[in-house]
This record gives structure tokens, sequence and C-alpha cells, in this order.
């Protein structure tokens, strides 16, 4: 959620993308730079629940928080979101994504919003999603030459050719939505359709190897080294309760000891 200078540039331009070092607070539209501030809890929180959400849906291949693009000299946008389009090497990143998403709540400057998703879709985004954490909570949906349309709580967002799963609008603020999404798209990216599907295996083979596999092929999913002695603790367990427990903090673990406690 980044605010710009209420169209106030901070100096004229013409400054152009390779000018500006990677890690200043600077976006740049038309040579002029733009600063772009902090954001606060709720977009912070916000950002990495729907952050995820999109970088474990099966069918991405690559996704960024913050990443620099510059489609031309001038012009230097940094979608609080990535989809697609965010190859993993030094400096800004040539063209745009497919799909951006911005977090917008206290203090977000309406004007320098719009200007960003204006030059984001003229330079060949196809979607863009902004996320409004102040007043009721919704997503609005920008394309290029289609009006705007918003969509609420219990509404699912969309983008064919880009994601392979529909995502519920509160997974993109709520982070117990979005631990049971990331957990569907890792357990799909391992063969398995749902949670349900897993247990059912565990039923009908009679114990809980299923269960306990599922959990491994969530950690390597998210790139997770599982020490062997974590390994064969969790392949010994036979306690459904702890093994479903285990499987869901495995959505968000950054190592083994996370899910194991």
């Amino acid at each position: 959620m980044k605010r710009g200078s209420a169209i106030q540039y901070e100096s004229p331009g013409f400054f152009r993308a390779d000018q500006v070092r990677p890690g200043s607070r600077y976006e740049l539209h038309d040579g002029h730079p733009l600063y772009c501030a902090p954001t606060g809890g709720d977009g912070a929180r916000g950002t990495i629940a729907g952050a995820q959400v999109l970088d474990t849906d099966p069918a991405v291949k690559e996704a960024g928080i913050d990443a620099g693009f510059a489609p031309s000299p001038g012009l230097l946008r940094a979608p609080d979101v990535a989809v697609g389009n965010v190859p993993d090497q030094r400096g800004w990143i040539e063209g745009v994504p497919p799909l951006a998403v911005e977090y917008a709540g206290s203090g977000q400057d309406e004007a320098a919003l719009q200007e960003k998703v204006t030059d984001l879709l003229e330079a060949g985004t196809r979607l863009l999603w902004v996320v409004r954490l102040i007043g009721p909570r919704r997503v609005e949906v920008y394309e290029k030459d289609k009006p705007v349309r918003t969509v609420g709580p219990g509404d699912f967002l969309e983008a064919p050719g880009i994601l392979q799963n529909a995502i519920p609008v509160e997974a993109f603020y709520d982070r117990d939505t979005a631990h049971r999404v990331t957990l569907r798209n890792l357990l799909q990216r391992q063969g398995y359709e749902s949670l349900d599907e897993v247990r059912k295996e565990g039923r009908e083979e009679g114990r809980e190897e299923g269960r306990a596999q599922a959990v491994l092929a969530v950690l390597a999913a998210r790139g997770v080294t599982i020490p062997d002695e974590q390994r064969a603790r969790i392949l010994r367990c036979r306690e459904p309760a702890q093994l479903d427990e285990w499987l869901r903090r495995a959505a968000s673990a950054r190592s083994a000891g996370d899910v194991l406690g």
C-alpha cells in the first residue's frame, strides 16, 4: 500500500528508471519521482496474506511483493503484489505483471492510486485488484477499457489464464482464510484436491500415512528442509488430530520446527 504525494511530484522530470536504486522508496510516473510511504499494520498483514495465496496457486510460476517494473524509461511502478513476470534476477523488471494487487488503507492518496492503476493497465497489466481496507472491506477489479466492478465478502475473484483457483475476497485480508486457501493450493500442487481428500485417503487405507505424507508434501512445496529426525517423527505419528494440526501449520511454516513446535 503505497501512498504518492497527492500528485505533487518530488521534483520536475525527467528521471529514468535506471537512475532509481533498488530499495528506494520512489516510483516514477512520466519521469517524475513519487515518494511511497511505508504501510500500516492492516496493509502489512493483508499484503502477506494475499501474496501467499497468489504465490501458491497451482498455475502460478512467479510472484513477488513490491517488485519494481519499468515498462518504459520514465515509468517505474511497484505493485504491492505482482503475479507473473517476476524473474529471479537483479534490477528492475521489463514490462508489467499480468495480475497486480494494491492495498488501500488509511492515508491513501486516491489520485495517486488511480494514476498508478492507469499506468499499469496502459502498460499491459490485464487485471488489477485494489483491496479496500477502509469502510466495508472489498476488492475493486480494474481491467483496461472496462467499468470498475466491486466484489465483497462472500464473493470470489477469478483470473482466467493466470490463476487456477477462484479466491474468496476474505483471503486478501483475513489471516485464517488466507491460510485455508494456501493449504488447499499447496495440497493441489502435490496431487491432492483438498484436505478432505487427504483425510479420505487415510480412512480408506485404515492408517494415517496419507496425512503424514501430506504434511511432508506441503512442507516440500514451500521449500522447507525437513531433517531426518523430524521427518521420522511425522511419519511415526498415528494421531489424526495431531496430524491435521501439523498440516494446518505447514501452510505457513518456514521451518519444520514451526510445524512440530
